[in-house]
């Protein structure tokens, strides 16, 4: 029962989820795309990681959400690891450059809002 349950999506629709997070952080890492080496399917999907400190992950993207599987682009050496709801929190934990690139984006549109009033 519990593959029914990963079966979230079909694997293009993993692929439209994962375009959905590369184009929602990539201003605040210096590279995010999909593996063009491991294999996706319809329970998860890889993405190659390179954070603005040039740190280089490989990432699962599956429905328990994101884990670091490799400290290297299409490496997945270290499953096993925390799982994280979002791809922020993910980023938050490796890269104290993306806070501060987040913080700063945030504060740059609530300027902007505050301006226009």
């Amino acid at each position: 029962m519990k593959e029914a349950e990963d079966k979230v999506l079909d694997e293009e629709q993993w692929k439209l989820e994962a375009q959905a997070v590369i184009n929602d952080v990539k201003q605040h890492v210096t590279d995010i795309k999909l593996s063009e080496k491991l294999q996706s399917t319809n329970q998860f999907i890889y993405l190659n990681l390179t954070t603005l400190e040039e740190l280089n992950f490989c990432i699962e993207l599956s429905a328990a959400g994101f884990t670091i599987v490799g400290n290297q682009h299409d490496d997945t050496s270290n499953a096993g690891n925390e799982h994280f709801e979002t791809p922020y929190s993910l980023l938050d934990s490796v890269s104290p450059q993306y806070r501060s690139s987040f913080g700063s984006s945030l504060f740059a549109k609530l300027k902007k809002l505050s301006d226009e009033q």
